[in-house]
């Protein structure tokens, strides 16, 4: 294993935790490190195998919004509702380290809702909202986890 194999594996290793931990460019790290292998290893493998990953990746990324949106728009829960909750969400994580984006995502879903339907059907749609949230990142989990086996199997190949 070369040296930029193994920075390629870290890449992609700390780009599938930033999925789970969303604090690091999960995806974008996955595609960086299957880009920086493809360019030092060269040849078509490499970069059909670049191009494969990629391609799975940003599939994901589309299905990742797409999916989850229409199942808010289903519930009737409106977009302004999860922007408020990204707003104080990136002000959480700036406020308390860490949990903050978790704590103010929340939050700010669950005011946003209580505004809009009230006491009683604010936490129903808060929690609906959160389930998106965590289907979205199971998506974008599923699709990073396909690209990096593509990696693998094409640094085996190589």
């Amino acid at each position: 294993m070369t040296a930029t194999t193994l920075l390629a594996a870290v890449l992609v290793a700390v780009g599938l935790v930033g999925i789970i931990v969303p604090i690091l460019p999960g995806s974008v790290l996955v595609v960086a490190g299957v880009l920086v292998w493809a360019w030092a290893e060269g040849g078509v493998t490499a970069w059909t195998v670049f191009a494969v990953a990629t391609g799975l990746v940003v599939v994901g990324a589309v299905v990742k919004y797409v999916v989850p949106g229409r199942r808010l728009q289903v519930a009737g829960i409106p977009a302004t509702t999860q922007w408020v909750g990204v707003l104080l969400g990136v002000v959480g994580f700036f406020v308390v380290p860490v949990v903050g984006l978790f704590v103010g995502f929340v939050l700010g879903v669950y005011l946003a809702e209580l505004a809009r339907v009230g006491r009683r059907e604010a936490w129903p749609s808060t929690v609906h909202s959160l389930k998106a949230v965590g289907l979205s990142i199971v998506i974008e989990l599923v699709a990073a986890s396909a690209a990096t086996l593509v990696w693998i199997g094409g640094v085996v190949a190589t």
